[in-house]
């Protein structure tokens, strides 16, 4: 009793409050009130904002909208009164009340029609009749609250919670309900005369009443009325607002009702979350630390990911992940499709895997002239024919569709990239600004039939076209905000101090100090590519380097005279002066994507991971500038190698491998592989030497690892020590940060406060059913 009293008076405060607020709930139900740490909690005022959404003075009736719930339904709401008020909410709360003391509600039925008829013409058992030890003042409050006559109801859900606290504030004279009713007797308050009177006049009342809504029913128009827009923010604990990554960083799943996204679990690692709409906390998944480019299967009970190079699913009712196929470290998005099968983009042109797993296969080719990468595929609901985007060697990204069967590729001019299909009849695209727009698209067709129309504004975009949210097949949504992967060059002491270099925010990548540590070069992502800077430490100038912008990854030969990059649209490596003063020259061209990492000290060999198209495996190669630049293999295993790093005296490299099912850095002997020594031991990436050689530096997850090393006359690690945690810039494929002359100071990026929030809009697409191609409706969603 004294906790369904405490449970009572908590939400009677709670609807006190949104009743001095001008809000009636209008469907309070023991569905709607949430326990948290044992506080009452009022939830889903859908009703309430569909009310309000609709003028207030409609009847609800009229809106083609819910009534609210038959047991807990305060007659004048029953019966369909213009003018619902508070007091309606103060009636239903009392029915929960009665239901919580009695174990069932003041009226029952077969039917929601005999529920009602209850509702209007009777009154509730006397409850010290079924449960003696109700204090009679508990007793008295749920009477007066069950009152026909909203009159006679309290006037305030506040007079409610006081008249259950205070024995005396209510006698049960004021509110009769025949408590001591003789057994057998009929409960109510009425005289024999009117309850003889009642049971004559209430057959033909429910008759004519019954009657009267079939005839509405039948004949009414019925036009379609949307339901209102809802936006609402899902807060996220801190460890879990991480959006600076490339490639996709959420999804949402097809009915709208969970969100996966790419956040930190306690430790500071990567990791993907679940959250349902309707669940308080989220939920870290399994088996997904490290993971990234979260895509669910259509029924939405798998999820999958990409990590350490492997595309792997995952069920989300608990399970092992299980490994499709291995991906390119190129991997732009994947779609799974109703046929079971999942395609997915690279640098080379999309491809498909059977979601059982399998060896990819190709489905769509580059048009060398004018493509730099196929990349977000989308099913369309025929499963036959996915929607995609094309990143353009002129840097524009576009709308594109193929077909399973034949791979044939349909163009348009839509521009537009990671395209999202919504069964209004709507595709959303993101743009390099951060702004989302939606298209009309007729899917039978595969053609664009309007012009676009905006949908959100300011969300985060990746480098490669991603943005940062989730859109269902139903047309809802989520985001995050904030700008769009604005970055600063910062510098960083060994205790995880920065100091800004640059105070403009841009989206910086890559950085890299010269051999004499005056300039740093950094690739900056603009108008979907990227371009080569030089910032000049002591003048404190960023200089473009003049060429187009699909230049990633930049090494400074030894010398410090030339920068050697990867072009991003067709994997081969070049290099440059780096005063600008000669136009860039093609430096190694070979099958594969070709992606530069590292020289040695003498600047006669360059050391690069290779991606092979055929088996998306990466291998650590190397090229000799000798006449012939013939290229040798470095190391060619079953497993991914990637990231080299040579050692100052050019008798080691450092890189990172999967071979134990989880990436870690090694040290083998160069040019020799020999035998190699495992450094990290919980998981590394991004191996950088110190100037000396005495040390080498990784990452795992957002911590800075220090392995004090010994490289004469062999190698071996020493000892191990966490520097500092923060969230910077990294990427496992190609080190972003890198180690000062003096070995006590790193140049990386970092990005302004992440987010904590996400922020969800329902319905937005609703209201475009039925509107002509290209109308607005009620302006963005992301103000």
């Amino acid at each position: 009793v004294e906790d369904a009293v405490r449970i009572a008076t908590e939400v009677a405060g709670a609807l006190d409050y949104a009743h001095r607020h001008g809000v009636v709930h209008r469907d309070i139900k023991p569905e709607n009130i949430l326990l948290h740490d044992g506080s009452a909690l009022v939830a889903d005022f859908g009703i309430a904002l569909a009310v309000s959404s609709a003028g207030g003075g409609t009847r609800m009736t009229e809106t083609g909208m819910s009534l609210g719930t038959p047991h807990y339904m305060a007659p004048e709401q029953a019966m369909g009164e213009r003018e619902i008020t508070p007091k309606a909410d103060v009636y239903a709360l009392g029915c929960v009340a009665y239901e919580m003391l009695a174990g069932e509600p003041p009226f029952t039925g077969p039917t929601a029609q005999a529920i009602i008829a209850r509702v209007v013409t009777e009154q509730p058992r006397a409850l010290t009749l079924q449960r003696h030890t109700i204090p009679p003042h508990v007793e008295a409050a749920v009477r007066k609250a069950l009152e026909k006559l909203p009159a006679d109801r309290f006037a305030s859900a506040a007079q409610f919670a006081e008249a259950l606290a205070k024995p005396g504030f209510v006698s049960l004279a004021q509110a009769p309900l025949a408590a001591e009713a003789p057994a057998g007797a009929p409960t109510g308050a009425l005289s024999p005369v009117l309850r003889r009177r009642w049971a004559a006049a209430v057959p033909w009342a429910l008759l004519l009443l019954v009657a009267g809504l079939g005839a509405w029913g039948w004949l009414r128009v019925r036009p379609f009325v949307p339901d209102p827009v809802a936006r609402f923010t899902v807060p996220l604990p801190a460890s879990a607002s991480y959006f600076d990554v490339g490639g996709a960083t959420m999804a949402m799943s097809p009915d709208g009702a969970r969100i996966a996204y790419l956040g930190r679990d306690d430790h500071g690692v990567v990791q993907l979350f679940q959250r349902g709409l309707d669940q308080l906390e989220p939920l870290p998944i399994p088996g997904t630390r490290n993971g990234s480019q979260p895509f669910f299967s259509p029924d939405g009970r798998w999820l999958g990911f990409v990590i350490q190079g492997k595309v792997q699913k995952v069920a989300l009712a608990g399970g092992p992940p299980l490994t499709i196929f291995t991906a390119d470290s190129g991997f732009l998005g994947a779609s799974w499709g109703s046929g079971d099968v999942i395609v997915f983009g690279t640098g080379t042109g999309l491809r498909q895997v059977p979601a059982a797993g399998g060896d990819p296969t190709v489905l769509t080719r580059l048009d060398s002239a004018r493509d730099r990468g196929h990349g977000y595929p989308e099913f369309l609901p025929d499963g036959k024919t996915v929607l995609f985007t094309v990143r353009g060697r002129d840097g524009a990204d576009r709308l594109a569709a193929a077909t399973l069967a034949t791979g044939a590729i349909k163009r348009f001019t839509q521009a537009g990239s990671n395209p999202h299909y919504v069964t209004s009849g709507h595709v959303t695209l993101a743009n390099s600004d951060g702004t989302i727009t939606t298209v009309p698209f007729d899917a039978r067709r595969v053609e664009v039939t309007g012009p676009a129309v905006p949908v959100a504004e300011a969300v985060p975009m990746s480098p490669t076209g991603a943005a940062k949210m989730g859109v269902s097949r139903s047309g809802s949504f989520a985001y995050a905000s904030g700008a769009a992967g604005a970055r600063s060059v910062v510098l960083v002491d060994r205790h995880g101090v920065p100091q800004p270099l640059t105070t403009e925010l841009r989206t910086y990548g890559s950085p890299r100090f010269s051999p004499d540590g005056r300039r740093i070069a950094v690739e900056i992502a603009e108008r979907g590519g990227s371009r080569l800077w030089i910032w000049d430490v002591v003048q404190k100038t960023l200089t473009p380097l003049a060429f187009d912008n699909v230049a990633i990854r930049p090494v400074w030969t030894p010398d410090g005279r030339r920068l050697a990059y990867t072009r991003n649209d067709a994997g081969d490596v070049f290099w440059i002066a780096a005063d600008g003063s000669a136009p860039p020259e093609s430096l190694l061209v070979a099958p594969g994507r070709q992606l530069a990492d590292a020289w040695t000290p003498d600047g006669r060999t360059l050391l690069y991971h290779e991606n092979n198209a055929a088996t998306t495996k990466n291998d650590i190669m190397y090229a000799r500038l000798d006449s012939a630049r013939a290229t040798h293999p470095f190391l060619q295993t079953p497993a991914d190698e990637y990231g080299p790093a040579v050692s100052p005296d050019g008798r080691w490299v450092a890189y990172t491998s999967d071979e134990s099912s989880r990436a870690e850095i090694y040290v083998r002997p160069f040019p020799d592989p020999g035998g190699k020594v495992q450094v990290s031991l919980d998981g590394g990436t991004e191996a950088r030497w110190s100037p000396d050689g005495r040390e080498l530096f990784y990452r795992n997850g957002d911590r800075l690892m220090a392995a004090a090393v010994r490289i004469q006359p062999t190698f071996s690690v020493v000892q191990r020590t966490e520097l500092f945690r923060g969230f910077f810039g990294s990427n496992p494929y190609h080190a972003q940060y890198d180690v000062g002359r003096d070995g006590r100071h790193f140049v990386m990026t970092q990005g302004p406060q992440a987010s904590s929030d996400l922020v969800v809009v329902l319905h937005w697409f609703d209201q475009l059913r039925g509107r002509p191609a290209g109308a607005m409706a009620g302006g963005p969603a992301g103000r």
